[in-house]
């Protein structure tokens, strides 16, 4: 077994979804972004939520050089990344009815605010829940899936519906079912996965199109810049305090 060849195959993979996402989703990219710049334009504030390793895209446009300041993770004790122990208690709380509620009730988030809601199969409670009462509490909802898992996989929702039926719009990343993208000889389980790196692709996308969309309308994106460039600290410093009342990760 070639391990070139795998690896080969791999970033072959990779680049094909990053393609078809850039190609197919490209309108609903577009307007993903102008939903984020309406919403900073109109004195509202961002949040981003994933479960598990769709926190991983969540928690990439949060607090990030080059990216907006005002991207605020919604976190879920022991749901946010694989840092619960032991990590398979990560995944039972996903399943788990009314916790999205509590989550929602307790964070800062409002009327007029944006939630992207990130879940790779979009099939069980705590997203669906997260977007279902999102848009109660007045929110609008980006959700950040793979449309194939309603039509190939069973809800795991009480509803029998998944993450896509609760938002606003939806953004597909197309990974199949099982993110998997690679099969060899002597291997019994499929490997690869692609999740993350097209995931991330599609959340800095839509970043990178609100700040184009902000600038277009004469308002200048609330960016970070690096910490680690001249002048990086005093113009975060600058940033975070024109917009402190939609910052929550300092508090």
């Amino acid at each position: 077994m070639s391990e070139s060849t795998l690896s080969g195959r791999y970033f072959d993979a990779a680049i094909g979804l990053l393609r078809r996402v850039r190609d197919e989703e490209a309108d609903a990219i577009a307007t993903a972004g102008a939903l984020v710049a309406d919403t900073v334009a109109a004195g509202g504030r961002l949040f981003v939520f994933g479960a598990g390793h769709s926190s991983l895209p969540a928690q990439d446009v949060v607090y990030r050089a080059g990216g907006l300041a005002l991207v605020n993770l919604l976190p879920v004790p022991g749901v946010t990344g694989v840092d619960v122990v032991p990590a398979t208690l990560g995944s039972a709380l996903e399943r788990v009815d009314g916790l999205a509620a509590a989550v929602l009730d307790t964070s800062p988030a409002r009327a007029g605010d944006l939630l992207i809601v990130i879940s790779l199969s979009g099939r069980n409670a705590l997203p669906v829940e997260m977007a279902q009462n999102a848009r109660a509490l007045g929110l609008k909802v980006i959700g950040v899936t793979s449309v194939v898992y309603a039509s190939g996989t069973a809800s795991r929702h009480a509803s029998g519906t998944f993450l896509k039926d609760h938002c606003d719009l939806v953004l597909d990343s197309k990974i199949p079912i099982g993110d998997a993208e690679l099969t060899a000889e002597g291997v019994g389980a499929p490997f690869g996965p692609a999740s993350t790196v097209v995931t991330s692709a599609l959340m800095q996308a839509v970043m990178a199109t609100a700040a184009g969309e902000l600038a277009d309308r004469g308002i200048e994106p609330p960016l970070l810049r690096s910490g680690n460039v001249d002048g990086g600290h005093e113009w975060n410093g600058r940033v975070m305090s024109e917009y402190a009342d939609r910052i929550f990760f300092r508090h």
